[in-house]
């Protein structure tokens, strides 16, 4: 770092010699001489000077702080400076003008959700820079705003070159959030729910707390404080807040530069803190020469850690030359959204409570010193002093700058004296607040805090509790074993003390999407904008127009977090839409989210469109994602099929491109619900989805055998693949599939765990290539091996995801779970029946309603009948009545349908019409039966292919007669297969 020439020592000499003097003796006696101790403290000195004498004015703050915010106050009526150049982002200028129609606190936020020059996984983008009213930016920007012919110019770096300047992905406190309250640009990463700021990095005027870790720690020991907050408070708030402006400025350049020649020399944070500091000087003097503006007639209003800078370019008269860095081509938002003290405190690492605490010094300092704050006109949430004030006249330059410091070290701390109604009134207050929340506080308890505050602040050498030390003497005395209500004692203090205030972003300053979402919910009737939930009851049936409300709110329950619409009443899927609903909204209290929604778009459903869109291709997109993008496309944007169309074929292209099965349960889920929605709504099925079918249909048969084989597939997804393919069969084939495909695709797994070989034998029953005969008993010999036994749950959960694509089998996993309980000992049963239990409920917890009720068809309703139940598979097969009264006709020489022709000629000769048979009836006198014998007898193949097909393998029987009737070759030689024909044309 190279340092800035010193000043004249004529002139140091002149301002602060005396207080050279006395650090030097004071380095020479404590450190036994000059050493680096020395250097630091009269370096010190010249910093002071230095910004003491530099014709711009610098006015030095700390974030949030009503002693800075005082002094501001009272330096900018006194001054009545023309120009302010404010350390702000300079490209949020435009947006100061609305805080007015805003109720501080509020945060100016600059956002992009689509960056360009950065790294993707850095979108989107947000900067946030807090506003509180007790803080000296605030008065700055109210002065300028509402004085004629004052200018107001951010000068700090711009969003973009926050993120350019950005250590993210290198190991260094700033990019890991060590130092929050540093210069102002790390986030807290672990910022709370409470945090309306979100992620978002934080921009702060003011930067003033220890870098060095052991300084602060010294300090906080020493000064008999927990926190830096409460430090701070107690040895800097409370002495400056009466002090001039001359003591207030040297004070804090003092402190600003003892933070910074102490801080730990980090290369990328020492780096960013000065290229800061040329940046807002190289824009200062770039203005400076413009306007031709007076230095004399600015102020210059920037954190205490900057304003010691010892760049080249300090300074209207540096001598760097920086040059800017052009600005990235990231599109950036600026809009302002809802902040609160609980937000600014988890985001910048400030004590609980201490912001609130500010806000109740800042009152008490305004009536104590009569001074009159500045206010934007029209601001909301502000109370106008009721004390008479007059307004200071302009003052001209006054003699050089006194040495005020040396006074202000030597002085001895100023003992308050004790307000004992102040005290009181805090001690009952809380109490009150205490049996509110259901502690047994009482009229005692009030009295020991009390008492308690008083000894607390005089072991800390302290003539007047501070609230810090009442809220030590409230948990102290009130605090019992456990909370009994939401919150402890340590937060009613810090409500009782000014509560965490939530800002609000009036109407007139949002986006245009977030007003035309107020616009369309007015006819709700609600004051949508406040704080707090507010219930909404839809009646669709008696006002049809509220149709256009449950729309919205059904798109904003999609966009915004979980919360800011909730649904108590009603449901949205496909093809169904509630006539009643109710709904608890929050869009008051999660303004910010809808606000950046405005950033997006101009509408909800341009942003909803952008977010399915950007979803299905994404990346890391998978099938089962596109899918949902294109159902919720269909659900929420379901005037037109042009996007969901769009995402259809995108979703064809991603399934063919993948590899794994691990989407497979939730494609099949998905794609069961489009089909049936389209076939409901639709003439005609997208040709999109008829693509996704076939495309699905071959795509799975192709990785079937690899999934039953891959440790990583599990026995769901394996089986969600069978329930695409079989329950997708029939329009798959009809689209021009080839079902050898899926039968190739099975006769090739050879799976090795038990619950996908149980799979696989539910496939096999379903295309026909293993009997349910045989499938039962392969059950019975695996629990006939007692080796196989223990693996026995296992085969039972494949039979139960079975289910999902073989419906058909529940009878038989009925039996196999029955099976196991009736024939097994206990001493097998019950080791593995809690692996069983936990087995079907994590692997089929949404098939076992289905085995339940097929259980509950086949097991008896009533416990007595129990015990003479017979269940169903192990009963005689039945004989069919049918084939029992042909075998009686035939044994009293019945020929059946010999009378069938004769009776109805005309029906034979249409049929024989139709079958172009021309050669007519056969005379009366031919002998019976010789119709058709031939037929049957040239042609034996054929009647023992249609044997196969019927299943009967008992091969030829003994012929009868040459003078048999009709059909008799064919039931004599397969008696079977003639039976089983009759049977299945007749329906018998």
């Amino acid at each position: 770092m190279s340092a800035a020439p010193e000043s004249a020592p004529v002139a140091r000499e002149s301002t602060f010699a005396g207080l050279r003097g006395q650090l030097h003796e004071a380095a020479a006696t404590f450190a036994g001489g000059p050493d680096a101790l020395e250097g630091i403290l009269l370096g010190m000195v010249d910093d002071v000077d230095r910004a003491v004498r530099e014709p711009l004015e610098i006015f030095p703050v700390c974030h949030h702080s009503p002693a800075s915010a005082l002094a501001m106050a009272r330096r900018l009526r006194e001054k009545q400076p023309k120009v302010v150049y404010l350390e702000l982002c300079e490209d949020m200028a435009p947006l100061l003008t609305e805080l007015r129609n805003c109720r501080l606190p509020v945060a100016v936020q600059a956002f992009a959700s689509e960056v360009d020059g950065f790294p993707p996984e850095w979108a989107p983008l947000s900067v946030v820079a807090p506003i509180t009213e007790a803080s000296a930016e605030y008065q700055a920007i109210a002065y300028a705003l509402d004085t004629p012919d004052v200018e107001l110019v951010l000068v700090d770096r711009s969003s973009d070159h926050v993120f350019q300047w950005d250590s993210r992905g290198r190991n260094t406190p700033e990019a890991a959030g060590e130092g929050p309250d540093g210069d102002g640009t790390a986030a807290d990463e672990d910022a709370t729910e409470s945090a309306l700021h979100g992620e978002a990095v934080g921009v702060e005027i003011g930067d003033l707390r220890p870098r060095f870790a052991e300084l602060e720690e010294h300090l906080l020991r020493h000064g008999k404080v927990r926190h830096w907050s409460e430090w701070w408070h107690q040895y800097v708030e409370l002495p400056l807040g009466d002090g001039d402006h001359d003591t207030y400025r040297q004070v804090m350049f003092l402190i600003g530069s003892l933070f910074r020649r102490l801080a730990p020399g980090d290369p990328s944070r020492v780096r960013v803190d000065e290229d800061r500091e040329r940046y807002m000087w190289t824009r200062m003097r770039e203005h400076l020469a413009a306007t031709g503006t007076d230095p004399e007639d600015c102020l210059y209003v920037c954190g205490a850690f900057h304003a010691a800078s010892r760049v080249e370019e300090f300074g209207v008269a540096g001598s760097g030359a920086y040059e800017i860095s052009p600005r990235s081509a990231t599109t950036w938002q600026h809009g302002l959204i809802p902040s609160s003290h609980a937000a600014i405190e988890a985001q910048f690492g400030l004590a609980a409570g201490s912001v609130s605490i500010a806000a109740t010094e800042w009152a008490k300092s305004l009536g104590r010193t009569r001074v009159r704050p500045y206010r934007l006109t029209g601001q909301a949430g502000t109370k106008k002093s009721r004390a008479k004030q007059t307004a200071v006249p302009a003052v001209a330059a006054g003699p050089a700058a006194t040495d005020k410091l040396s006074g202000f070290l030597r002085r001895p701390p100023v003992l308050d004296s004790l307000d004992e109604a102040e005290l009181l009134g805090w001690s009952v207050d809380v109490v009150s607040a205490a049996r509110r929340n259901g502690y047994l506080a009482s009229t005692a308890d009030a009295i020991a805090v009390f008492e308690t505050s008083i000894l607390l602040a005089g072991m800390r050498d302290r003539a007047k509790p501070t609230p810090y030390d009442f809220q030590d003497a409230a948990v102290t005395c009130i605090e019992k074993d456990a909370v009994p209500g939401r919150r402890d004692v340590r937060r009613l203090v810090e409500i009782m003390m000014g509560g965490d205030r939530v800002g609000q972003v009036g109407y007139d300053s949002l986006p245009p999407l977030a007003r035309d979402v107020h616009d369309r919910l007015e006819p709700l009737g609600l004051k949508l904008q406040q704080r707090g939930v507010r219930r909404a009851l839809l009646d669709m049936a008696s006002r049809p127009e509220l149709r256009d409300c449950s729309d919205v709110l059904w798109m904003l329950r999609r966009l915004l977090p979980q919360g800011a619409a909730r649904t108590v009443m009603g449901e949205r899927a496909l093809g169904e839409r509630s006539i009643q609903e109710s709904w608890d909204l929050a869009l008051g209290t999660h303004q910010r989210a809808l606000i950046e929604l405005g950033y997006e778009g101009v509408s909800i459903e341009q942003v909803l469109e952008q977010r399915l869109r950007r979803a299905a291709y994404a990346p890391q997109a998978t099938a089962a994602t596109v899918l949902e993008a294109v159902e919720d496309a269909a659900l929420y944007l379901g005037g037109g099929r042009r996007l969901a169309d769009e995402l259809g074929t995108r979703a064809l292209a991603v399934l063919t491109s993948e590899r794994s099965v691990d989407g497979a349960p939730e494609v099949l889920r998905r794609v069961r619900r489009l089909l049936a929605y389209y076939r409901t709504s639709e003439p005609v099925l997208p040709p999109w989805i008829e693509s996704f079918v076939k495309a699905g249909y071959a795509h799975y048969c192709t990785l079937l055998p690899t999934a039953f084989t891959d440790e990583d597939a599990t026995a769901g997804q394996v089986a969600a693949m069978l329930g695409f393919l079989f329950s997708m069969e029939g329009l798959a084939l009809s689209l021009g599939c080839d079902r050898a495909q899926l039968e190739l695709a099975v006769a090739q797994s050879h799976p090795e765990d038990p619950s996908k070989t149980a799979l696989l034998w539910a496939a096999q029953v379903q295309l026909g290539t293993l009997s349910r005969e045989r499938l039962r008993a392969r059950c019975d010999e695996l629990l006939a091996n007692p080796l196989v036994v223990p693996a026995y749950p296992r085969y039972l959960s494949g039979f139960v995801h079975a289910l999902e694509p073989v419906p058909g089998l529940a009878d038989v996993v009925v039996e196999a779970v029955s099976n196991a309980f009736g024939r097994l000992p206990d001493a097998v049963l019950l080791p593995w029946l809690p692996t069983l239990i936990g087995t079907l409920r994590a692997g089929a917890a949404d098939l076992a309603p289905l085995l339940i009720r097929e259980a509950g068809r086949i097991f008896p309703s009533r416990l007595a009948a129990l015990d003479a139940w017979v269940p169903p598979w192990r009963a005689p097969a039945p004989v069919p009545v049918r084939r029992a009264a042909r075998a009686a006709g035939q044994a009293a020489g019945v020929r059946r349908g010999v009378a069938l022709a004769p009776a109805h000629p005309a029906a034979f000769d249409a049929l024989a019409d139709l079958l172009g048979c021309t050669e007519g009836w056969a005379p009366a006198a031919a002998p019976a039966g010789a119709a058709g014998t031939a037929l049957l007898t040239a042609y034996p193949a054929t009647c023992d292919a249609l044997a196969d097909l019927l299943g009967c393998t008992e091969g030829w029987a003994a012929a009868g007669s040459p003078t048999a009737p009709a059909g008799a070759v064919l039931t004599t030689r397969h008696p079977d297969s003639a039976t089983a024909l009759e049977s299945l044309l007749t329906g018998g």
